[in-house]
């Protein structure tokens, strides 16, 4: 979890609040009451822990399960002040069933997940595009949450992701992506059948934010990059005159109103 959302939920929480840490393992946030994991609670930390306080969960609150097993957590609805589901959604199988049980069993939470400006970029972890493990392409909004299919072509085709020199650039807030919800949001997964669209949903994001950010790129890069988008622009214009597809299969908890991320509500 980033810094600042961390230090934002320790201390907006207050002390009596129950926290539900989901999918923690890697790196357990202290203040959880309860972590919900498929790993055993021995070999938790992996990636060390969020936060510095004593754990306040325990081997009796570790709850070791598929957390997308399409039966319902063994936790009542709205049993928790707080849900934390950190750098999760993007490793699972199933990430919107995990969203209606996020959603069932929390008054509240915190969602972060990686960027598309991350996952989208090349040589994040290795000569590929994003983190090798990751299933999907995770778009935010002020409501809710959408998930796109990582598909394979975004390693292959330049103009479907940034170069390792963006990816290198990025501030540890662009790396992220949050959702900040109360009450319930909404999620589901946004199904390309048309490879056109799925083109377009990739190129024109990487098109508009190497071109949003060009005035701030060195002169040499930036007149590479000059010469790439006017190509993209170019392909997009004449391969793909209309907008985009509108999302289809796609699944949505209750609708409610678009919100502010309110996560100062318990401070």
């Amino acid at each position: 979890m980033i810094t600042s959302s961390l230090e934002r939920i320790l201390r907006q929480l207050p002390d009596t609040a129950r926290l539900l840490d989901v999918g923690g393992w890697g790196k357990p946030l202290r203040r959880a009451d309860v972590v919900i994991d498929q790993m055993p609670y021995a070999t938790r930390g992996l990636y060390g822990f969020d936060g510095e306080e004593p754990e306040r969960f325990s081997e009796r609150t570790w709850i070791q399960r598929d957390i997308c097993d399409h039966d319902q957590w063994p936790f009542a609805d709205d049993e928790f002040d707080f849900v934390v589901c950190s750098q999760t959604l993007e490793d699972l199988r199933d990430p919107v069933w995990v969203c209606t049980e996020l959603a069932r069993v929390g008054k509240a939470g915190y969602i972060e997940v990686p960027s598309r400006l991350e996952e989208q970029s090349y040589g994040i972890q290795g000569p590929w595009v994003g983190w090798g493990h990751h299933h999907w392409l995770v778009d935010i909004f002020p409501d809710g949450i959408e998930f796109v299919f990582k598909h394979h072509i975004v390693h292959g085709r330049p103009t479907s992701h940034f170069p390792a020199w963006f990816g290198a650039s990025l501030k540890a807030e662009e790396r992220v992506a949050q959702l900040w919800w109360e009450g319930s949001f909404r999620f589901g997964e946004r199904v390309f059948i048309d490879p056109a669209a799925l083109d377009t949903y990739l190129d024109s994001f990487v098109a508009s934010e190497l071109a949003r950010r060009a005035p701030d790129t060195p002169a040499p890069i930036r007149s590479t990059w000059e010469r790439v988008l006017g190509g993209i622009g170019r392909r997009l214009d004449r391969r793909y005159p209309g907008p985009a597809s509108a999302p289809i299969g796609t699944s949505a908890g209750p609708p409610r109103e678009t919100p502010e991320p309110r996560g100062d509500r318990k401070g």
